[in-house]
């Protein structure tokens, strides 16, 4: 087996403008990533559990995999779940393991041991969770009127172990050498996992548990807060489609990746897209923003450039909060004398106070003309 990121190393397969475009997209959105992630704890905790619960009931039911609306809440939220039927347990399971990632992304180096661990989490109590697949089986599409297709002959059940070495390999050196864009690394991780077809069942799951993990280890949050795989689910056809088409000649390396790795980044882009507007649409609790604006100069007066910032610094950290707030936070703390000021107007530079000095007052009716800025 020759996986698709060797492929890209080997200059085999070019990278398309589209998906250049996708790449430079997301680049904007991890770097404004920040600035919304930085609302306080009380504003962001309603879109993670929400998440986590979507996460969960769409990835399993991609599979065929659901549970009883009604029992939603029993099964993903109480501590302590009592079981009716394997599906419950299965969705369960998949949120146990999307908890794990959600908290130990960085610890968690991709591996036989871990690819394995999250089947079983996913599986529950299936003689063969946890497992890599003893006997060959290949994708069957079955229609309505009982026919049936094989949509892709998946790797064979003895070279299965070998072949997913490989692929681990591959995604190591890949990011130590850059052979490609980290995401691009991902997608096409994705790909190969899926056409490699390790587990005797489960496997889609699995992959968008590792979806969810390289992202992470990649820098790219977004998923902790927009279920991936709800959009996955709601463009389910498409998902289907650009996988038939991508692997199509992968055995012999002969293969197009580029519409699934497309498909990849543009749910991702959506989630971005979908985080920008929910954030924006949740009421901030009574006193958030005065926060986000402490724990911005808290955050400003730890960097190593000797504790300084100018108001422009600070309005950066602090996305939705309005110049009038901004300069009403920094005049409080100003009188209680933990921080001071040197200058005036927007060039003043702003430090932590040393002995009780309260410095300068705040110019309140400098930059700007004076008026409101929100």
């Amino acid at each position: 087996m020759i996986s698709t990121l060797r492929l890209f190393a080997l200059e085999r397969l070019p990278v398309a403008a589209s998906t250049a475009w996708y790449l430079n997209d997301l680049g904007e959105f991890r770097g404004k990533q920040e600035l919304y992630t930085q609302q306080s704890p009380q504003r962001l905790k309603v879109l993670r559990e929400s998440a986590i619960i979507e996460s969960a009931v769409s990835s399993n039911r991609i599979e065929g995999v659901t549970i009883d609306p009604k029992r939603v809440h029993d099964i993903l939220v109480a501590p302590h779940p009592l079981f009716r039927d394997r599906d419950e347990e299965e969705v369960r399971g998949y949120r146990d393991a999307l908890a794990w990632i959600h908290k130990s992304a960085d610890e968690l180096p991709i591996s036989n041991e871990l690819i394995c661990r999250l089947h079983a989490l996913t599986r529950g109590q299936l003689w063969d969770a946890g497992q890599y697949k003893s006997k060959d089986g290949n994708i069957i599409e079955r229609y309505p009127d009982g026919s049936e297709r094989v949509r892709f002959r998946t790797t064979n059940a003895a070279e299965t172990p070998a072949a997913m070495d490989i692929l681990i390999h591959d995604w190591r050196h890949c990011l130590e050498e850059r052979w490609v864009p980290p995401l691009i690394a991902l997608a096409a991780f994705n790909l190969d996992f899926l056409c490699i077809h390790p587990f005797r069942d489960g496997n889609g799951r699995v992959s968008r548990l590792l979806w969810l993990l390289q992202s992470y280890q990649l820098g790219y949050e977004v998923g902790r807060y927009i279920s991936l795989e709800r959009l996955v689910e709601q463009n389910k056809d498409r998902y289907y489609e650009t996988l038939e088409q991508s692997s199509q000649g992968w055995h012999d390396g002969n293969h197009n990746p580029s519409l699934y790795i497309n498909y990849v980044l543009s749910i991702m882009k959506s989630a971005y897209r979908d985080f920008v507007a929910r954030v924006g649409e949740i009421k901030a609790p009574r006193g958030e923003k005065r926060e986000l604006v402490i724990n911005g100069i808290n955050r400003l007066l730890s960097k190593p450039k000797g504790g300084q910032f100018k108001i422009g610094e600070l309005e950066h950290v602090c996305p939705g909060v309005s110049r009038d707030m901004v300069r009403h936070v920094l005049r409080e703390q100003q009188q209680q004398g933990v921080i001071g000021c040197s200058g005036r107007g927007m060039g003043a530079t702003w430090s932590k106070v040393d002995g009780g000095n309260k410095g300068n007052e705040l110019p309140l009716n400098e930059g700007n003309g004076g008026g409101k800025n929100t």
